[in-house]
């Protein structure tokens, strides 16, 4: 069984529930999508949402990707960046707990923390403070840590540090890994649009997108987006929300259809469907099968808040993949 090795923002999860979308009017978070706020707003809007009902956890897409992998049984190694605190301990266990080798290094700030502002339609808005893991450069990253695996995952809120990336995909290349990214957030790729493409063009194998991403890429909608990435890679996917997914390889185009789920909560959902798919890539299944796991995880998460599930869902998931197999 091949390895898989995450980067991305080593972020602390901070998920609430909110009443309405005032709050998102407030501090001007555009609904559904990621945003980018320093020390000082990050502190305004936790003191806004005092009293309501939230929790906790480690988090980061890429994060959440790497986990799911080791649920099911993947070796898998992460590289990220936390500050020398509570939240940085929190996520340096929680690594530990579920045997991923946590390749981590230490910055001068706080460790990063996405606060996660769950309206009742189940969207989810993120206000992200970086912190430590905005520290990470590519000067930190060398050979060894490339060493031994097969498929490298990178969370797209990351390509905002082009030297890091460019440094990042050059050392997996070099050392013959599957490259795979995940969009992460329509305004990431509306401001990075050019550096994505270059780097898609020239590394990148696998490239995750929901369909506001793939929009945003292409300018087209999802069956027309995921040809045209697919043009740039080896494998695009598109996810269409409840509708499923749609997988371009090459002259193919496959439509794999998303899963009956009690909706609660999108947080996670595309992290979880990347490792599904990147579990049945990892051992050898046909790009279908890998789409229909991806679904699986995807539509289980959705069912809970936050994007790590309890070892019961991943005993009933295990179980759907053996029925899968038959």
């Amino acid at each position: 069984m091949l390895k898989v090795l995450g980067l991305g923002n080593a972020l602390v999860d901070l998920i609430f529930q909110i009443d309405d979308d005032q709050i998102l009017k407030k501090f001007s978070l555009p609904k559904g999508s990621m945003t980018l706020v320093d020390s000082k707003k990050a502190k305004k809007i936790l003191k806004v949402t005092e009293g309501l009902q939230y929790q906790i956890a480690a988090g980061g897409s890429a994060s959440n990707t790497i986990d799911g992998l080791a649920k099911l049984g993947i070796q898998s190694g992460y590289i990220g960046k936390i500050g020398k605190d509570r939240y940085g301990d929190l996520f340096e266990k929680e690594l530990v707990s579920k045997h991923i080798h946590p390749n981590l290094l230490y910055g001068k700030n706080p460790t990063g923390t996405a606060i996660t502002l769950l309206s009742k339609d189940a969207e989810r808005t993120f206000a992200t403070y970086l912190g430590a893991a905005v520290e990470m450069e590519a000067d930190e990253l060398n050979e060894e840590q490339f060493t031994g695996y097969s498929f490298f995952h990178i969370e797209g809120y990351l390509v905002q540090n082009h030297d890091l990336i460019l440094k990042a995909v050059n050392l997996a290349k070099k050392a013959g890994l599957t490259i795979s990214i995940d969009m992460a957030s329509f305004t990431t790729v509306d401001a990075n649009k050019d550096f994505l493409l270059d780097i898609v063009k020239n590394y990148v194998n696998i490239v995750f997108a929901n369909e506001e991403e793939a929009r945003s890429f292409t300018g087209e909608n999802p069956k027309k987006a995921a040809r045209i990435i697919s043009e740039y890679c080896d494998i695009a996917v598109v996810k269409i929300g409840e509708e499923g997914s749609i997988i371009h390889e090459g002259l193919r185009s496959i439509i794999v259809p998303g899963i009956k789920a009690d909706l609660k909560d999108t947080t996670g959902a595309g992290d979880l469907y990347a490792a599904g798919f990147l579990y049945g890539l990892s051992n050898g299944y046909d790009l279908e099968l890998c789409g229909k796991i991806g679904s699986i995880l995807g539509g289980k998460v959705i069912e809970v808040y936050g994007a790590r599930l309890k070892d019961q869902s991943w005993i009933d998931i295990k179980g759907e993949i053996i029925r899968l197999l038959r």
